[in-house]
């Protein structure tokens, strides 16, 4: 319904922010990653999702794309709700849940608040398994086609890994990381470095 707001930040608060767009506020449930980079009185853009219940409704908002597509892949896993999502996606970034999943670090997901080690494994276990299938893309792109595992087997392959985590198509990940340091630079360092070409016009 809503794809992003465009207004002046009137209010924040812990996990909510309040957009004024043309004297209408819009509340926006969302993560500390996005509050912090908010400031009341200033324009700000948050791209939405608005999650319907039967007795709510409730927008939430998110300062990157990459961020709003994170949250989109966690309330699809069985037993994770929105409140949940939220939790992890302001205990990490965007970047940081793709290597959790790829590498299977569940320790790093159980850091956010109210989430167990059930849950971690169950979130690592359901996006791995999708993203084998080449199923994991909120964009309706898929990384390596239906049916085709995706094996991480070095550095490359699975900062490609993390990358289709977040959103990317095949295409758009091996461009990014072509012309890359991949043996001189950490997993990270590689991930951050292919988002930012990936980012330039």
């Amino acid at each position: 319904m809503f794809y992003y707001l465009n207004g002046t930040v009137a209010h924040v608060a812990p996990y909510l922010a309040v957009i004024d767009c043309n004297g209408v506020g819009y509340a926006c449930r969302t993560t500390h990653q996005t509050l912090a980079q908010l400031q009341k009185g200033e324009r700000a853009k948050l791209y939405t999702y608005l999650n319907v219940r039967e007795d709510a409704m409730e927008l939430y908002g998110f300062y990157t794309e990459n961020e709003r597509s994170c949250f989109e892949m966690l309330i699809g896993v069985s037993g994770v709700g929105p409140k949940a999502a939220i939790s992890i996606l302001s205990s990490t970034t965007p970047e940081g849940l793709a290597m959790s999943i790829i590498t299977g670090d569940e320790k790093a997901l159980t850091v956010a608040q109210g989430i167990g080690k059930k849950i971690a494994q169950r979130i690592i276990l359901e996006l791995k398994d999708k993203l084998a299938k080449g199923q994991l893309s909120p964009g309706g792109e898929t990384y390596g086609g239906a049916g085709v595992t995706v094996i991480p087997e070095n550095k490359s392959s699975e900062a490609a890994a993390a990358l289709a985590v977040l959103g990317y198509s095949q295409g758009e990940i091996a461009a990014a990381l072509k012309g890359l340091d991949v043996e001189g630079m950490t997993l990270e360092a590689l991930i951050k470095a292919a988002l930012k070409k990936m980012a330039q016009p």
